[in-house]
């Protein structure tokens, strides 16, 4: 293994590094923004592969240029097929392979809470450097659970009221399913439980309304949360920036996450307006491959070296495994 291998992370040498991509609301460009970092990771020399599990409404293939795949991850869903790395099918792009979620049973889209978890635990053994998941909108727990379950969870928003404020929901509902799932005490948990629901009769509204009522039934639980809200940090990634006052959006979120929900987010960088985004969508091909020269591919390539940098892969914790 060459040095650069060892040099980049640790975890990688053993199993490829998991980002997942969502942020609760359609329409910010989530897709857009998986298929030119998988890319720009790709044309590094990076072996990736990508995922849709937008199961219900799939469309990372014709962002890649590739057609209606005869496997999908519906096959793997469906126990169709087991060996998720029979469904990777090859892109026009070097070291960059698609597993996509066409043909799904819309009536059931979504693995069951075990077949997600054979799913993640199947993902980590591919044969590559990174495994990028195309998330779908909406807080599904299915989706919850791979934003979780991976070593970067990102969250895509557009500077828009409505984007911002479901990424709030997204985020909401992910650090609650994440202390659910930390927690195993029985009171703990359905005190949790109430807070999910945002009338409770607790008055509980922030996560940290909620951390002074753990550590009000048990101290040693109270711990354990603080200890899994330290380890929960969501990467924040802003689309479609026009202007420099949004460019501070990023930091705005990041700001309201320490403050509300008491974690750490990471701004991981904005990708500015440009024409030639909508050009390379109705070409089918990521921007950065199409027109690498231009704004928005200059900074998708600067995320995506940030994601794969080691300097900063060596001061993250390690993925929830809880």
């Amino acid at each position: 293994m060459p040095a650069s291998d060892h040099a980049l992370d640790p975890v990688l040498r053993k199993r490829p590094r998991l980002v997942a991509v969502g942020g609760g609301k359609g329409g910010v460009g989530k897709t857009f923004v998986v298929a030119n970092l998988a890319a720009a990771l790709a044309r590094t020399g990076q072996s990736v592969v990508v995922v849709d599990a937008d199961l219900e409404g799939a469309n990372l293939h014709t962002a890649l240029g590739v057609g209606s795949p005869r496997a999908s991850l519906a096959d793997y869903v469906a126990r169709r097929e087991d060996d998720v790395g029979k469904l990777a099918s090859d892109t026009a792009i070097p070291n960059l392979r698609l597993i996509a979620g066409t043909q799904a049973n819309l009536a059931e889209a979504q693995p069951s809470e075990e077949r997600r978890e054979q799913l993640l635990e199947a993902l980590v053994r591919l044969p590559a450097r990174f495994v990028l998941i195309d998330l779908g909108a909406g807080n599904h727990a299915a989706l919850i659970d791979y934003f979780l379950a991976a070593d970067d969870g990102i969250v895509v928003l557009t500077p828009e009221p409505t984007s911002v404020e479901n990424a709030y929901a997204f985020l909401r509902a992910a650090f609650y399913r994440r202390m659910r799932r930390c927690l195993e005490q029985p009171a703990v948990r359905r005190v949790i439980a109430e807070a999910m629901d945002q009338r409770n009769e607790r008055g509980i509204r922030t996560p940290l309304d909620l951390l002074r009522e753990v550590q009000a039934i048990d101290p040693r639980a109270g711990a354990a949360y603080l200890a899994a809200m330290a380890r929960f940090r969501p990467s924040l990634v802003v689309n479609e920036v026009r202007t420099a006052e949004e460019i501070k959006l990023g930091f705005a979120v990041k700001s309201v996450c320490r403050k509300y929900f008491g974690i750490d987010a990471e701004y991981l960088g904005y990708v500015n307006h440009d024409e030639a985004a909508r050009r390379s969508v109705l070409a089918r091909r990521p921007l950065v491959e199409l027109m690498p020269g231009s704004d928005a591919a200059v900074y998708l390539e600067r995320i995506a070296r940030k994601l794969a940098d080691p300097a900063r892969l060596a001061t993250q914790a390690a993925p929830d495994t809880a």
